[in-house]
């Protein structure tokens, strides 16, 4: 490897959204930068995450409202989904987009090199890769995670699919069990259950989306089972076995034991940092209990000089998180001025139908902080744009502190409720009151228009306004 032999100001490992937004930004503030990538370029997000999950989550969408819509006078007849045309679809969505957002911009960037080949760090602190020593300033650590497989008896023998199996499939399941009832986990079960396949969810947790408001769990399980979905809560998984074409799960409920079966086993139980086999720990970088990488307000490890960013560091694992940490890292490496890394207003999305948002604190949060709360739950049947929708599944919950009227939470269940959250977002990042929420100018008929009613909700009954009265 020619390019071994240069100097480089930040050596980055890792070739996803924390890898480029910190070569990017090296890049823009004068820097020579290198990507050391050993897979495939662009991380999670394009390759096995947001991008394909996405795209197949409203496919799935189509099939759905063709077959279940709340509209008189429309008839429409559903032939059964091309699963491999589908899928084939998703793959050149990925295959653009990761030439477009990632290959191409490099071009754009000629003091950044791409270099391909397996990174590890000596005890001394020195970068090796391919097993050669590579000469840079700083370096930044930022490999990712992987699907993790809890080790429940018998689950390594049965070929379980993680979500990056599930995925890349070409042949519709008949039927799936989906251990983990979170954001991955319900994704894909309702996609898998909208093309036609039977689905089983088991969360070990008392009710599904157990880090979300406790109301939101309880009223997407109900959404979900109506669609077909069993969804069951409480589930302590004692084993997996398989026999023949068929695997078998034997999960109890309390004393009640219970025995499902499916034609394949989906693990969506979380995802683990990607820092073994690097010799990490040797060369005096720190990790926690699930081999993320410890970081202090700078995202600089334990030891001088190697920086870490992205989903390597542990929770909140998001692109966009991820994308801000890189670009802070390369600055904070870099430059003269360290900034601290905050991720105290972290939007959250999940992409079921309807989908689930939120960010701040809940209710039992903002008690466990000390905080005086006052709340507003507003059901999405006082929303005008979900009423000529038809479509009223979910609710707006605004928490807010009793003394200063500031947002301290924003609790969404409602079809896409990921393009409702960001003004929450905004207000509880620059201390907007929701009086001022309520005072503002919404677009009328929009969900976001939801927001505002809901901020109304805490001194009003919206049910006695007219539409769009302050």
């Amino acid at each position: 490897m020619s390019e071994c032999c240069k100097d480089y100001d930040l050596a980055i490992v890792g070739g996803g959204s924390a890898a480029f937004a910190a070569a990017i930004r090296a890049a823009d503030l004068g820097f020579r930068a290198a990507i050391i990538e050993a897979g495939t370029l662009g991380g999670t997000c394009v390759n096995v995450g947001c991008v394909p999950s996405k795209t197949l989550i409203r496919a799935a969408e189509v099939v759905h409202r063709a077959k279940s819509h709340p509209f008189a006078g429309i008839d429409i007849e559903v032939a059964p989904p091309r699963f491999a045309e589908v899928m084939r679809q998703k793959d050149e969505l990925v295959r653009e987009l990761r030439k477009a957002k990632y290959q191409d911009v490099l071009s754009a960037y000629p003091s950044v090199d791409l270099l391909e080949g397996r990174a590890t760090l000596r005890d001394d602190g020195v970068l090796e890769v391919g097993g050669q020593p590579f000469r840079a300033g700083k370096i930044l650590l930022a490999m990712g995670a992987s699907a993790w497989i809890p080790p429940i008896p018998g689950i390594e023998r049965v070929g379980a699919l993680t979500s990056t199996r599930a995925l890349a499939l070409t042949e519709l399941p008949e039927s799936l069990i989906v251990l983990g009832g979170s954001a991955v986990g319900l994704e894909l079960a309702q996609f898998f259950s909208r093309m036609g396949t039977r689905v089983t969810v088991l969360e070990a947790l008392p009710r599904i989306m157990p880090a979300e408001d406790q109301e939101i769990g309880d009223d997407l399980a109900r959404y979900l089972r109506g669609e077909g979905l069993d969804v069951r809560a409480g589930a302590t998984v004692d084993s997996v076995s398989r026999t023949g074409a068929r695997v078998q799960v034997v999960a109890r409920f309390g004393v009640a034991r219970e025995t499902f079966e499916a034609e394949h086993l989906l693990v969506a139980t979380g995802r683990r940092p990607n820092t073994a086999g690097m010799g990490l720990e040797k060369a005096g970088i720190e990790l926690g209990p699930k081999g993320e990488i410890r970081v202090d307000g700078h995202l600089e490890t334990t030891r001088r000089g190697v920086f870490a960013a992205g989903d390597v560091i542990g929770d909140p694992m998001f692109v966009y998180v991820a994308a801000q940490a890189g670009q802070l890292a390369a600055d904070n490496a870099l430059g003269d001025e360290p900034r601290t890394f905050d991720v105290s207003v972290v939007p959250r999305v999940t992409f079921t139908d309807p989908g689930v948002a939120s960010v701040g604190v809940t209710e039992r949060q903002a008690i466990a902080l000390g905080i005086d709360t006052i709340t507003s739950k507003l059901p999405l049947t006082h929303v005008p744009r979900a009423i000529a929708a038809r479509d009223t599944r979910g609710f707006i919950k605004l928490i807010a502190d009793a003394k200063t009227k500031l947002l301290v939470g924003a609790h969404i269940l409602a079809p896409e409720a990921g393009e409702i959250i960001q003004q929450a977002v905004m207000a509880i990042g620059f201390g907007i009151r929701v009086d001022q929420i309520a005072s503002t100018l919404h677009p009328y008929l929009t969900l976001a228009e939801g927001i505002k009613l809901a901020a109304q909700t805490f001194e009003k009954d919206v049910a006695k306004l007219s539409c769009c009265a302050a």
